[in-house]
């Protein structure tokens, strides 16, 4: 993009052309760029499918002996399937945020449907 002729963008010109691994600018898009704005209105969104996940398991799932909220895999792809084709996708993104629990690295629709899935 720095030798492109039809580039109008003169913060390219300001950026290094390599970064490395240390930087932090590595593997992230300019500051104030479309690109950067892009990336945190998907963060935002996909925050929302999140919230709206848990909130399906609370309310279609039963509490535990824990106080734990539980439910199936396969109750909750045929409720949540209905709102976003997603639900493993999100799933996989709330684990990872300590909101769910589940054993195993990936359900399948079918193979795990007995799998419980709980609210933290």
């Amino acid at each position: 993009q720095k030798k492109n002729p039809f580039s109008n963008d003169n913060r390219l010109a300001s950026k290094p052309l390599h970064t490395h691994r240390g930087d932090p600018t590595y593997g992230r898009p300019l500051e104030g760029s479309r690109t950067e704005q892009r990336g945190k209105d998907a963060h935002s969104h996909v925050e929302k499918e999140v919230e709206e996940l848990c909130s399906i398991i609370k309310s279609t799932g039963q509490v535990g002996e824990d106080g734990h909220v539980s439910v199936t895999f396969g109750q909750l792809f045929e409720t949540y399937v209905t709102i976003s084709n997603k639900v493993v996708g999100i799933l996989l993104r709330a684990r990872k945020h300590g909101l769910v629990h589940f054993e195993g690295e990936m359900l399948w629709q079918g193979k795990d449907d007995g799998v419980i899935i709980t609210l933290l």
